[in-house]
């Protein structure tokens, strides 16, 4: 078994970020189809090019690059979102455990620089499997909407 985690898929979307920096950020519309939900001070989306079913990305919703820019208060609220949605996805999806983080800058793998994110990601055992390494293909066995609308049953959707 491999110590290396390959997510080939992933190189088109980076690579074509690149060209999209004077864009809308993603983070910064709440009228997207991937948000969820904001409070006083975060914004939490559905990730459209998830690594797993359930992948979640929770940001502040002051726009900033770098987690030393946030406030001691957006500090806290962000996390405190991290933890309540990680445990709404555990009573969900009961996966076996979970991967959550960030990528600060473009050389750490962050396709998304310009505003911070944690990336919440449920695991299970054996969730990985060949069909990206032979084919640049993933296998994610839950649409979006389908997430979304499960999300949303638990959480507040769509409420400041």
């Amino acid at each position: 078994m491999s110590d290396i985690l390959w997510a080939p898929w992933r190189h088109a979307y980076v690579s074509s970020s690149i060209d999209n920096r004077d864009k809308k950020c993603v983070f910064c519309d709440e009228r997207s189809e991937l948000w969820l939900f904001s409070t006083e001070k975060v914004r939490v989306y559905l990730n459209k090019f998830p690594y797993n079913n359930g992948h979640l990305l929770v940001a502040p919703i002051r726009h900033v690059s770098d987690i030393s820019e946030l406030s001691r208060e957006e500090f806290h609220a962000l996390w405190d979102e991290v933890m309540r949605c990680k445990s709404i996805l555990q009573q969900l999806m009961s996966p076996d455990g979970f991967n959550i983080g960030m990528n600060l800058g473009r050389v750490s793998g962050a396709g998304i620089d310009q505003h911070i994110h944690v990336h919440i990601v449920p695991r299970w055992n054996g969730d990985t499997n060949f069909m990206p390494v032979i084919s640049d293909t993933k296998v994610i066995s839950q649409s979006l909407e389908e997430l979304k609308r499960l999300l949303c049953e638990k959480l507040s959707c769509g409420k400041a």
